[in-house]
């Protein structure tokens, strides 16, 4: 794996002015290893915030109810193989695909679908991690001291087709954040997207390519993707704030 310092050093990241993302990203790799730490403290206890299309359950007591199951564990490995399928069909094969799964549920999505490749296509695609934390349009405007994951490249991505994963697609804030991070990393020949949930309430022209189901919300739910890696079981629900009113919030 190749951490955007490394790319530096051999000179295969872009070059010119340096950018204010580019100098987040360094800090990034800097002291990802400790502010990650403060993550796992909270994550044990009953405050836990995750990717786009966040549930936050808040020390004082149920936030968030559950309203409904949307995808079982079943359901989530069918639309994860027909995503799979898609992108080998719409790429013509794997050649220079690489999957980019964002922090922190796209990290094990892009993980499956990159076991399914090799079990079913017999080709070992590379995949690493992407975190946008820095990348964020409202970072200046969060309460919470940001909680910053790590980036890991397979390799130089430059000339390469990169599959974005993630689990839910909301604003689009996320992915354009994404995006951000990727142009200082390198020059893909493409940038695809692929999310488990497509929830709507688009503040940005950001489409995904592969869409695993899309689901009508209101402003006022969250959509809470659950994965074994991190959760202990696999699924999608609806979430709904207890008094109702506020709007979902946006990772």
């Amino acid at each position: 794996m190749l951490s955007f310092p490394q790319l530096e050093e051999r000179g295969e990241a872009p070059c010119g002015v340096l950018s204010v993302g580019r100098v987040f990203a360094a800090l990034l790799f800097l002291f990802s290893d400790t502010m990650s730490e403060p993550f796992s403290r909270r994550e044990r206890g009953s405050f836990l915030r995750k990717g786009d299309g966040i549930v936050v359950k808040a020390q004082s007591g149920n936030v968030w109810t559950e309203k409904a199951t949307v995808m079982t564990e079943r359901d989530m490995e069918r639309v994860l193989r027909r995503i799979a399928v898609e992108i080998v069909e719409r790429n013509k094969g794997l050649d220079d695909v690489v999957l980019l799964g964002i922090q922190r549920r796209g990290v094990h999505l892009a993980a499956r679908l990159r076991e399914i490749f090799k079990a079913e296509e017999k080709v070992k695609v590379p995949a690493g991690e992407l975190d946008i934390t820095l990348y964020r349009d409202d970072i200046s405007t969060l309460a919470d001291q940001p909680v910053v994951h790590s980036t890991s490249l397979p390799g130089d991505i430059t000339g390469k087709r990169v599959v974005l994963v993630d689990d839910v697609l909301f604003t689009g804030r996320t992915i354009r954040a994404a995006l951000d991070a990727i142009t200082d990393l390198g020059r893909p020949e493409r940038v695809q997207l692929a999310v488990l949930v497509d929830r709507g309430h688009r503040e940005l022209p950001i489409a995904a390519d592969y869409v695993g189901k899309t689901i009508p919300t209101s402003r006022s739910e969250n959509v809470e993707v659950r994965v074994k890696e991190l959760d202990g079981t696999d699924g999608v629900v609806i979430c709904e704030r207890n008094g109702g009113a506020e709007h979902g919030v946006e990772a």
